[in-house]
């Protein structure tokens, strides 16, 4: 692990790394939840490809972090779903993680840490709206937890994994479609967010053929509905399609 204290201008510090850029980069470690010994790691992590070949001077892009940051973060996550779920099989772990470490997921923790404001693009990018496209997004918060791994080890990345991601953890079986109800209620109740409830609203149908609709509801929020030739199925059916909603907010 470095030893050196990057995170001051002056004498061999990164001609990029001003006070300005030190104090915006402090302000966003504390955002993230990790204390950077390095703040040079992290300006690293934020350089797009595009800054970096207009900006040679400043150093390398975050393209190496990018590849580190993949690898970190597949373990980082892969650790987290064995402590939760310990007697899954390998196939439910697989389809955990796949569920969390993927772009559209990646983007929206950029997103909700605000990554886009400090990213470094070039003219081009920038001009195209680089600060919001879900690809670069992604690859930041891989290079971000690399830079996290670099300056404080396994130990810190996997700390950023859990507050990024724990949240978003539902139970493996609930994958295979065995119980989204409870997988839709850990999910409210990790992120502090009202408790599903569910509302018969609608039956049709002969009575050897019955089919039911069920709403799921938040407080007031129709989050929504499904059908089923039980009540049961339909509400496991209307919990699914929430559980997708909220996790495309998320």
């Amino acid at each position: 692990m470095p030893e050196n204290e990057g995170g001051r201008s002056g004498a061999g510090a990164p001609p990029g790394l001003t006070p300005e850029r030190e104090r915006e980069l402090g302000d966003l470690a504390r955002r993230l939840g990790h204390t950077f010994r390095n703040l040079a790691l992290l300006d690293q992590a934020l350089r797009h490809s595009s800054y970096a070949c207009e900006n040679p001077g400043d150093g390398p892009s975050n393209e190496q972090m990018e590849f580190l940051g993949d690898a970190v973060l597949s373990l980082t996550v892969s650790s987290l779903l064995l402590s939760r779920f310990p007697g899954s099989s390998e196939g439910e772990l697989s389809r955990g993680r796949a569920a969390l470490v993927n772009a559209r997921q990646l983007a929206a923790r950029a997103r909700d840490l605000g990554l886009g404001a400090h990213l470094r693009l070039g003219r081009g990018e920038e001009g195209q709206g680089g600060r919001e496209k879900p690809s670069l997004l992604a690859n930041a918060l891989e290079a971000v937890l690399a830079a996290a791994f670099l300056d404080g080890g396994l130990r810190a990345a996997a700390k950023l994994t859990r507050r990024w991601f724990g949240p978003l953890v539902v139970p493996p079986g609930a994958l295979r479609g065995e119980d989204f109800k409870t997988a839709l209620q850990e999910f409210a109740q990790a992120r502090r967010q009202p408790p599903p409830a569910y509302h018969l609203v609608g039956e049709s149908g002969p009575g050897h053929a019955r089919q039911f609709i069920v709403e799921v509801r938040q407080g007031e929020r129709a989050l929504a509905r499904g059908e089923g030739r039980t009540k049961k199925a339909a509400a496991q059916a209307a919990a699914r399609r929430a559980l997708e909603v909220l996790q495309g907010e998320a």
